[in-house]
């Protein structure tokens, strides 16, 4: 589709059919595609086969385990695994040190050097699951490091690390890790996120209040021989059972059903008791059945090392990777899909009132020439002085087009204040000092509340903002086209219901995790200012997004307004020289007939395959559309 994408842009290019705006739309486009990604956080406590699932579904090609897989802890740090082509092959490591400074998770991304990286030799299984094992890496620090870190709680004594001999707490090597490789999932923009249990992930509140209410779907694994546990439940309860009003869709694995196979009971009575564990849990966590799947992650991965048919569809790891394909991936492929037709139906839009416009100046010229036939120098001279005339009152008119830009530009600084980091500031003002104070915080979710309010006013007013420059836009659009024959359209302003349907969602993640006992920690001034950050980054990621479509917005009609400003001064310059021509040469009107009509029927060809082109992709569209449910398969 990408690849059909640019075709389209390159011809109308060449066809100068493409102005800024349209540019702009292209650019954004094609960035998306190689960019947008479609993210699953895999969530378990410790020893439940996660990172068991995640071989089995990406590493089984390899012929042994990749990813550790020990019982126990293995997944010390949040792990990613994704593809990013700009990169090679490597594994990337933040610093457990980076929780004691002020920038956030985010923030750390866009500063690649303080980041560890190991090269992954691809073709080389040891080497590659050598280099893996960085994640599980712990260190040992002494308590008050470990406080200050986020890993040691002296109000709850049961949750904290181990300690050696030495009285030395065992805390994470690393703080976050990036894995980039070319598996075919993840070439089809699939990102995993691998977190820890839930110690962990109460240590990095980004965890909780960003990354995983970001994801597309979350993968909860459970352990079909333990059931649902009490830190199962845990989990559940204060990291994802809010995520049903969210836009994120949870699925439950009810890993190691291996453990059930028992060789004294039947076929039919091992079914049934999988499917009594998939009903119970269900019914535990109040989730449709059908959202529970039961599978054996480690014969699977078995399954596949050895090509055994038969054990991998006892396994049912198949089922899992075509949910994985079918409704994870297929759903960004749509939505793909949705954003290639709208741009394109723009584009085409834009290049046939271009085209039209163009024809249409072609026939005026060609009735203002035919009526030359016969006449002489003095009325040729007339007509050249005539359109001259008419060529200087559009500049002067045309000039107020700059008294309409002055105002558009005024509402537009207004709406780009609004999107700034002062704003987010002013906005979360009392959220702020109410975070920063010492002691206790009872009156936090007050706080939250006004400071979420004053975010949906502020949305609000870019709201009303971008209905003053559509209204004015489109008065002085219609007046424009009345007086110029111009075919300008305002188009209508980005929606802010998406942004305030994000802030929602960010609203709701933080609210959760302040009810589910962490008031304690939040006494503590690092753990409400690692809270803080966190907010502020997100809020920030949602208005910068919410800019960049109100630029685009507004080059857009910029751009529509220039085109056809610089399409009728064209027209003008041609018709003059098209009679200067008559002046000078005899026969010159004839000839310039003939130039018309040949630039006429050309007009017409570049239409038909425009309009040949723009079908190409909208059936491309439809059939991608179609086999969104069946992605590219995973190796084997």
């Amino acid at each position: 589709m990408g690849l059909r994408v640019k075709v389209l842009g390159d011809w109308l290019r060449e066809q100068d059919l493409l102005d800024d705006g349209a540019e702009e739309r292209l650019l954004s486009l094609s960035e998306r595609l190689q960019t947008d990604k479609v993210m699953v956080a895999f969530v378990a406590e410790f020893s439940r086969g996660k990172s068991e699932l995640i071989n089995a579904v990406f590493f089984a090609a390899y012929g042994r385990r990749i990813m550790p897989a020990s019982a126990g802890r293995t997944t010390m740090c949040p792990t990613e695994l994704g593809y990013d082509p700009a990169l090679p092959p490597c594994l990337r490591l933040l610093p457990i040190e980076t929780r004691l400074e002020s920038k956030a998770l985010l923030e750390w991304r866009l500063v690649p050097e303080q980041w560890t990286r190991v090269d992954l030799d691809v073709d080389n299984p040891d080497q590659l699951a050598g280099a893996m094992e960085k994640v599980s890496e712990v260190r040992y620090v002494s308590q008050d490091e470990a406080r200050a870190l986020g890993f040691w709680h002296d109000e709850q004594p049961e949750d904290n690390p181990p300690v050696n001999a030495q009285g030395l707490v065992e805390v994470p090597r690393w703080r976050h890790a990036l894995i980039n490789m070319a598996h075919p999932l993840l070439k089809q923009g699939l990102v995993v996120l691998d977190t820890p249990g839930l110690n962990a992930i109460g240590a990095e509140p980004e965890l909780t209040v960003s990354l995983i209410p970001q994801a597309q779907a979350v993968v909860f694994v459970l352990g079909a021989d333990t059931g649902v546990t009490r830190s199962d439940m845990s989990i559940w309860r204060e990291h994802l059972a809010t995520l049903q009003s969210s836009s994120a869709t949870r699925f439950v694995v009810l890993n190691k059903i291996d453990t059930l196979w028992d060789e004294l009971s039947t076929p039919a009575q091992i079914r049934a008791q999988v499917e009594r564990q998939r009903q119970e849990t269900a019914r535990t966590l109040d989730l449709p059945v059908e959202q529970v799947l039961a599978l054996s992650a480690q014969k699977g991965l078995l399954a596949k090392v050895r090509g055994d048919g038969m054990l991998l569809s006892e396994s049912h790891l198949p089922d899992f990777e075509r949910l994985l394909g079918a409704q994870v991936l297929g759903a960004r492929q749509a939505m793909l899909i949705s954003a290639i037709d709208n741009v394109v139906g723009q584009l085409n839009e834009q290049a046939a009132r271009t085209m039209s416009v163009r024809r249409r100046e072609l026939t005026e010229q060609l009735s203002e020439l035919k009526g030359l036939r016969g006449k002489n120098q003095t009325v040729i001279r007339q007509m050249r002085l005539r359109v001259e005339r008419e060529k200087a009152e559009f500049d002067g008119s045309a000039a107020s087009v700059l008294t309409v830009r002055s105002a558009h530009m005024k509402l537009l600084r207004e709406v780009f204040k609004l999107l700034g980091s002062a704003s987010i500031k002013q906005s979360l003002a009392e959220l702020s000092v109410m975070l920063r104070e010492p002691g206790l915080k009872l009156g936090v979710k007050k706080a939250y509340a006004t400071g979420f309010d004053n975010l949906r006013g502020v949305l609000g007013q870019i709201q009303s903002l971008e209905t003053e420059i559509h209204n004015m836009l489109t008065a002085s659009f219609r007046q424009l086209n009345t007086e110029h024959g111009f075919s300008l359209q305002a188009t209508p302003p980005p929606d802010t219901q998406r942004f305030l349907d994000d802030l929602a969602a960010v609203e709701r993640s933080h609210l959760q995790y302040l009810g589910v006992g962490n008031m304690v920690q939040l006494a503590r001034k690092e753990f409400s200012e690692k809270l803080l950050r966190a907010l502020v980054s997100r809020v920030r990621s949602i208005f910068e997004t919410a800019l960049g479509e109100l630029e685009l917005w507004n080059k857009s009609l910029s751009s529509q307004l220039d085109s056809q400003l610089r399409e009728r001064r064209k027209a003008f310059g041609r018709r003059i020289e098209a009679i200067r021509r008559i002046q000078d040469a005899a026969g010159g009107l004839d000839g310039r007939i003939d130039e018309i009509n040949a630039l006429d029927a050309h007009w017409q060809q570049v239409q038909a395959r425009l309009d040949a082109l723009t079908r190409e992709l909208t059936a491309h569209s439809a059939l991608a559309e179609q086999g969104a449910a069946q992605p590219e398969p995973a190796e084997a």
